[in-house]
């Protein structure tokens, strides 16, 4: 069974012999969602503790589906290459029924691609922690404390104090604010007080990882009904290093014991892959359909992100996606927060935009499982119909649900989404992240349009007309202005990039003389017809919280 991949050790903290210390924002949990809440941070300047009871990343694949949005975050964060280079990549999925050896039908997650990245990679979760970690320990605003564990959360009225256990003894902290990302099983969640509403599935599924040397394809295979499982279903994931991930429908009625008996698990196996499989059993675990969430993410200085806020079933890769999401959605309002430049209730906006991306995350996820393990006989009858017609008629093949899987979240009735744009047939709807494109740069070399993009505000704007930037300087937030060129057009003064196959106009379907300004987040904010700026500066100051100062 897999052990941990390596240990981090433990330093005993000034606090342990002194007075507790005041940190901007402490970070429980240095999971996925944690550490890439504590590189965002540091990256935008904010001093940042994070804290895990843990020395180690991770055990066990877990999380392996990394999707597109997902990629194009942690490569603001420090680079995904080495994550896409490490992983396996896909972008299609089969879908099988009953005895028939081939697919029903298969789909195309990423049928432009002309994309920086993929539709998803496959990767073991303590890979990107692992990677997460370096990126963390090379960030000179982040302290991450191993073996530390959050035993206590005080509320007062200008911060928040931490009680934190550690092998040593025990010290506090405060903090202007706490993230909670420490999972699905929040001591923090408990520590408040605060309901986790939702639902359990009375089904079981059991995870396998298994290693082995196969010649299949780099897609994602999902069975109803297999020979090898009748009445149940089944998924197939490739992954690095020659080991697959391989999930079974268990029923409620079960011996968890029994099920996870290695000689168990191997039986399945073989029926699957066939009695002359060759393979070892790298990890295994049985899981239950959840969904659940807090009704508010923000308990005035706590704010809970990933696991601890929302949770999910695996299949749709909406968990750890969704999580990373979080915190990209948090991190540049709460160091604009802490900077002084909004005010607190900015991060009012995280509230009801993630709480809006999760619960429309659990109604897939609910969707999803309901189609899975069908609840009744009726239920069960409407999707064998459905299976039945999927592979002859593509209108019965929308109605096949395997796991929707993971997709960012339209902010379109976000309280930040600034009045007055004006943008009649553009494809990109406010509240939408920016598609990447090809793009080249000044001196001719390739790039992609989310590197430009960034991590901060950025007015994107096409044709030849001037734009001053000094007209934007007065706002309380820097605002890049990103000029886009037709190709073979003259160089002009100003950060440029060149549309060099007219992909970009293309796609957005914007006015000759269009601006986007796009948020930190890289999710649209607004559209003008033309560059307008006192139109502009009240964008940004409402994007800031600061509207009623515009």
């Amino acid at each position: 069974m897999a052990e941990p991949r390596k240990r981090y050790p433990f330093r005993s903290p000034p606090e342990l012999a002194g007075p507790p210390a005041h940190c901007p924002v402490v970070i429980a949990g240095a999971g996925p969602v944690g550490l890439s809440a504590a590189r965002d941070l540091g990256l935008r300047g904010i001093r940042t503790v994070i804290l895990d009871d843990d020395d180690k990343v991770s055990v066990g694949s877990r999380a392996i589906c990394w999707s597109k949005r997902t990629l194009e975050i942690f490569d603001r964060l420090g680079g995904a290459a080495p994550l896409v280079r490490k992983g396996v990549t896909w972008n299609t999925g089969k879908v099988f029924y009953g005895d028939d050896r081939e697919p029903l039908f298969s789909f195309d997650l990423l049928p432009d691609r002309s994309q920086c990245f993929p539709a998803f990679i496959n990767l073991q979760q303590y890979y990107v922690e692992e990677w997460l970690v370096d990126l963390v320990e090379t960030t000179p605003q982040v302290e991450l404390r191993w073996k530390s564990r959050v035993h206590s959360v005080e509320m007062r009225d200008d911060h928040v104090e931490i009680g934190v256990e550690t092998p040593e003894g025990n010290y506090r902290l405060t903090a202007d604010h706490l993230i909670a990302a420490d999972g699905c099983r929040s001591s923090i969640r408990g520590m408040l007080g605060l309901d986790f509403a939702g639902e359990e599935f009375q089904d079981h599924f059991l995870i396998a990882d298994i290693r082995m040397r196969a010649e299949r394809p780099s897609e994602r295979w999902f069975w109803f009904d297999p020979p090898f499982a009748r009445g149940q279903s089944a998924l197939l994931h490739k992954q690095p290093d020659d080991v697959w991930r391989l999930d079974f429908q268990l029923g409620w009625d079960i011996d968890r014991a029994v099920e996870l008996d290695p000689a168990r698990i191997g039986e399945r196996v073989r029926r699957m892959l066939g009695e002359g499989a060759q393979f070892e059993l790298e990890w295994s675990s049985i899981y239950t359909f959840q969904c659940r969430m807090l009704d508010r993410f923000v308990h005035d200085r706590v704010v809970f992100a990933g696991d601890a806020a929302h949770l999910v079933s695996p299949f749709g890769a909406r968990g750890a996606n969704g999580g990373v999401q979080d915190v990209d959605n948090l991190c540049w309002k709460l160091a604009l927060v802490q900077q002084g430049v909004a005010p607190r209730s900015l991060l009012a906006s995280y509230d009801s935009e993630r709480v809006t991306a999760a619960r429309e995350n659990l109604l897939h996820s609910t969707r999803s499982t309901d189609f899975i393990t069908p609840k009744g006989d009726s239920s069960r009858a409407f999707r064998n119909a459905v299976l039945s017609l999927a592979r002859d008629h593509q209108f019965a093949r929308a109605y096949v649900n395997s796991g929707r899987l993971s997709l960012p979240a339209a902010l379109g009735s976000s309280p930040l989404r600034p009045p007055g744009g004006d943008a009649p047939g553009t494809a990109l709807a406010p509240g939408l992240p920016a598609g990447d494109a090809p793009i080249r740069m000044r001196d001719g070399t390739a790039g992609w349009l989310l590197s430009e993009l960034g991590g901060g505000f950025t007015l994107l704007c096409f044709g030849s007309g001037g734009r001053s930037a000094t007209a934007l300087s007065t706002l309380p937030v820097p605002v890049e202005i990103l000029h886009v060129l037709p190709p073979g057009s003259a160089d002009r003064p100003g950060r440029v990039i060149v549309d060099a196959t007219g992909k970009l106009a293309a796609d957005l379907q914007v006015a000759p003389d269009a601006c986007l300004l796009f948020r930190p987040d890289q999710h649209l904010a607004a559209v003008w017809r033309d560059y307008d700026p006192d139109r502009i500066r009240k964008a940004v100051m409402h994007c800031v919280g600061r509207g009623d100062e515009s």
